[in-house]
């Protein structure tokens, strides 16, 4: 969710060489102390240089290739799996020390690389993805890899792959490595900072390095936007894959509840978690959600879904044109708290929309204070029970939520910044999540967030006149990192349009829409918010809106823009 004096950036060194004697993984080179402001300095304006250095192989600008073009310059041999998965470990040992996006690499990922090739050789692409080199938020199981979700109480897992996991390498796809994550995804502590972990350390933006990433899917979403891999995989129980990537700049596939499995992926609530992709394309995204959605035995929200064959990567360039879209109006004092050039962003973003041919309709969501009145208390119960089940199917896991509350408090590093009060109370809570109250309110919840997008997109007097989309901001530019124990504070959320498709379990699509903040040099999006099941309609809407708009842009990797 959006949710010992060491620094957080120096951390990374000494937790992640831990995970690797641990359990075998290759850690990534500790980046400069944030204390030493004048070296942090240094290095950070190099990294644009660093970056331009590695920015392509074959002739492939890596920022803007897409996989289909990827595809087809492998599949004329002008490009090998080998090459491009050593293309984006070499930007990794550039870039990443200043930006701590990716917790550890796998060590076998060349390994992979090369069967690839040899697949391809021998019998042709086993899928859309082979070759392709994907990034796994580091909550997902990878064989061979731990699952700490940022925790240093988890190095010593040993799982197998996730379901996703197992289809990304089905179709072809090269493990890269792990993405950092806010430690628990954001669950942990009252106060927390986004992006921080006790194994990964702090992630910053790729734009403005001292800005935040934003939300628990942070590595993912920093790590595509710097181009360290083609995709990522994230997760999502509340903005965590929306607002990372507003904050950087992608594309990033919040699904419908049940549209990918949730097997072998650390849980927050099995009410609300999803998994999804994160890409630079709405185009890669399309066809990695291809990939991974589907039905799954060991997910039994999965044996809900369409009944019939949905192809995610059937977009369409001209899909707002005719499109009645429903454009979540600011407020006046939503206007002031988000600042003018933020609002002036989402501003253009509707004229664009009208401008590619669809009717904008203003449209307000209701029952919000409501559903996150009963979200909170709901979420707290499911996760002892999730995560508890979770622990127990894991080989070298801690044994429930209370070891690792235990394992904290003796740490020197894990409450060094922020607490652990949402894991205590979800642990001492005194209702479990079957208590007949618990279920209410997770009833009340995800009945009233339904409602309020179903409501908004019954706009017209007949159903052939609803909105086929409600499209909104999806939050701020990123603001500095800071920490509770050294700046009495830690995330500066102010605006966030990510509740209602969370907690109702609705697909929710974000999509660069322009640049904001000191020097417009940060990232801003919106997203587009749609029915149930309907993720293909909103995916389309959203790639039409980004061939329209053309939002984004490669990031500068600023040091700073001061406050």
């Amino acid at each position: 969710m959006p949710r010992s004096t060491r620094s957080p950036r120096s951390t990374r060194r000494a937790t992640a060489a831990a995970a690797a004697a641990l359990v075998g993984l290759v850690a990534l080179p500790g980046s400069a102390s944030a204390d030493d402001e004048q070296h942090v300095s240094a290095q950070a304006s190099q990294t644009a240089e660093r970056a331009a250095a590695t920015a392509t192989v074959g002739g492939v600008d890596l920022d803007a290739a897409t996989i289909p073009q990827l595809q087809e310059r492998m599949a004329a041999g002008e490009l090998t799996a080998v090459q491009l998965t050593r293309a984006y470990l070499q930007r990794i040992r550039a870039i990443d020390p200043d930006l701590g996006a990716v917790l550890a690499v796998n060590p076998d990922a060349l390994a992979e690389a090369r069967a690839s090739d040899r697949a391809r050789r021998e019998g042709g692409a086993r899928g859309p993805l082979e070759g392709v080199p994907v990034l796994l938020k580091d909550n997902i199981d990878a064989e061979g890899m731990a699952t700490t979700a940022g925790s240093r109480a988890m190095l010593g897992t040993r799982p197998d792959d996730a379901t996703l996991t197992a289809k990304l390498r089905a179709a072809g796809a090269i493990v890269l490595g792990k993405a950092n994550l806010s430690e628990w995804a954001n669950f942990r502590g009252d106060g927390s900072t986004s992006g921080w972990s006790g194994v990964g350390g702090q992630t910053g933006n790729p734009y403005v390095l001292d800005r935040n990433p934003c939300g628990s899917s942070a590595g993912s979403a920093a790590a595509v936007a710097a181009s360290l891999a083609q995709v990522a995989i994230g997760t999502e129980t509340d903005g965590s894959i929306v607002c990372p990537s507003g904050a950087n700049g992608i594309v990033g596939v919040k699904p419908t509840l049940g549209l990918v499995s949730r097997d072998g992926v650390v849980p927050i609530s099995a009410e609300q978690d999803t998994a999804g992709p994160m890409a630079r394309h709405a185009v890669d995204a399309a066809i990695v959600l291809d990939v991974i959605a589907g039905e799954d035995p060991a997910d039994a929200a999965t044996s809900a879904g369409p009944d019939t064959d949905v192809d995610y990567t059937a977009l369409d360039a001209d899909a707002l044109d005719g499109a009645r879209i429903g454009v979540w109006t600011l407020s006046e004092e939503e206007r002031e708290a988000v600042g003018p050039d933020t609002a002036e962003v989402f501003d253009r973003a509707v004229k664009e929309i009208e401008a590619a041919g669809a009717t904008a309709v203003p449209v307000q969501l209701d029952y919000l204070d409501l559903v996150g009145q009963n979200e909170w208390p709901a979420l707290v119960a499911e996760f002892k029970r999730d995560l508890n089940a979770y622990l127990a199917a894991t080989p070298g896991a801690p044994a429930d939520l209370a070891e690792i509350i235990a394992f904290n408090e003796q740490d020197p590093v894990e409450l060094a910044y922020f607490g652990q009060e949402t894991l205590v109370a979800a642990q001492e809570g005194p209702l479990p999540a079957e208590d007949a109250s618990v279920r209410a309110a997770r009833i009340v919840a995800r009945s009233l967030a339904q409602a309020s997008i179903d409501e908004a997109l019954a706009q017209g007097p007949g159903a052939e006149d609803d909105l086929d989309a409600v499209v909104g901001l999806t939050g701020t530019p990123a603001w500095k990192s800071r920490y509770l124990s050294v700046d009495g504070e830690g995330d500066r959320f102010t605006y966030a349009t990510s509740t209602p498709a969370a907690v109702a379990g609705y697909p929710s699509v974000a999509v660069p829409a322009g640049f904001a903040g000191p020097r417009g040099a940060l990232p801003v999006g919106v997203s587009f918010i749609g029915a149930q099941w309907d993720d293909a309609g909103v995916l389309s809407l959203a790639h039409s809106f980004e061939q329209a708009v053309q939002g984004r842009r490669a990031p500068g990797y600023l040091p700073t823009l001061g406050e």
